[in-house]
């Protein structure tokens, strides 16, 4: 199974945050991939910039600090935005959700919204 992490389970990894349960840490060890978005370093490029984020080491070497891929956002991913129901009105989530959805990814998350999209979750 491969992992998507959304952009705060992957700042609780490579943080080492309590808040990410050692089931959770053990199953992301133990996946065939684990990938993080440009969506997220794009989250966090907004975040940091507001001053509402504060990060240890810069988000795309913390990425490949822990090896995990890389997902960019193409044009599918953002179409298969549109046919999705508005449970979630974050769009960094809604185009998780659709890449997750696109990528046949399992989506690593604490955000109980997530589950109204039928998409494979892990909960945090």
């Amino acid at each position: 199974m491969k992992l998507l992490l959304d952009t705060h389970v992957f700042l609780w990894w490579s943080e080492d945050d309590p808040r990410l349960k050692q089931e959770v840490k053990d199953r992301i060890i133990q996946a065939d991939g684990n990938i993080v978005s440009a969506v997220s370093a794009w989250e966090v490029a907004i975040k940091t910039a507001l001053g509402k984020l504060r990060l240890q080491v810069p988000f795309e070497e913390a990425v490949e600090i822990n090896a995990f891929q890389k997902l960019p956002v193409e044009f599918r991913h953002a179409a298969a935005t549109a046919a999705l129901p508005p449970h979630h009105g974050d769009p960094f989530d809604r185009l998780l959700i659709a890449q997750a959805l696109t990528e046949g990814l399992t989506l690593v998350t604490h955000d109980r919204v997530f589950a109204a999209y039928g998409i494979p979750v892990l909960w945090t």
